[in-house]
């Protein structure tokens, strides 16, 4: 299953137009981001708001990450404060792979931002966080905090832009978007032996581990048959019928 590196914003000192900062709501964001990957069978890593940039890259680089995703807001430069709007999606130069979530993220974030013209793809070879990691990386500035009304816009629809990020990164893994529900327990109950935890929702996918008969597994969400599972640290997909909920 895929693993991301979730880097939300460490920079308290860029504050909105009228109130809060940007590591508040790029923080915000990634809370409730949290179910929607949990359910979805992304596990993720993530960063503390004690961190920095720097730090942030160097423990991404530490592990092995299918992405690495910053979570940002943006400013004008001096002089323009408050005039730009948009959301703006980074990616390296000559990284596919990180190109190719750029634009899944971009295009969700047209359905549901005001002026869908207003959201882009940009390349980039100065930030950090997306140039200097090892894993493909994403930096996602969604809208300006120094125009009012995209400020507003990211405070009203912090649920949506999490969905809308959980549902791009199902795309971009090709796997399913699994509504969150709470987290259940159940009991393995097969026949004989073990039930297969796989990759995919498919009989035919790869077999990630076993979870033996007459054990607990944890059950983050259901799709079409086949539960979001977690068994002792393996996460895949289980056949919901070999699976009893009390």
């Amino acid at each position: 299953m895929p693993i991301i590196y979730l880097s939300p914003s460490t920079q308290e000192w860029n504050p909105y137009v009228d109130h809060g900062n940007e590591e508040y709501y790029m923080n915000l964001i990634a809370d409730a981001m949290e179910p929607f990957l949990r359910s979805s069978g992304i596990r993720y890593t993530r960063n503390t708001p004690d961190m920095t940039a720097a730090s942030s890259i160097a423990q991404s680089n530490q592990g092995n990450y299918d992405l690495h995703l910053a979570l940002h807001s943006n400013a004008a430069p001096e002089g323009e404060a408050g005039t730009r709007q948009g959301s703006e999606v980074y990616y390296a130069l000559n990284s596919p792979k990180g190109q190719k979530a750029a634009e899944i993220i971009a295009d969700n974030l047209r359905n549901i931002y005001p002026y869908p013209w207003l959201v882009k793809t940009l390349t980039t070879t100065t930030l950090g966080e997306v140039v200097k990691t090892r894993a493909p990386a994403v930096l996602v500035e969604f809208a300006y905090h120094d125009n009012l009304e995209d400020a507003q816009w990211i405070r009203r629809n912090i649920p949506e832009i999490a969905q809308s990020m959980v549902l791009a990164l199902t795309e971009y893994f090709g796997i399913p978007f699994v509504a969150p529900r709470p987290v259940q327990t159940g009991t393995v109950k097969v026949n004989q032996g073990w039930l297969n935890i796989r990759q995919y929702p498919n009989l035919n996918a790869p077999i990630l581990g076993k979870a033996w008969n007459d054990t607990p597994i944890t059950i983050y969400g259901e799709w079409e048959g086949w539960y979001v599972v977690n068994y002792e640290g393996i996460v895949g997909y289980a056949s919901s019928q070999y699976i009893q909920i009390p």
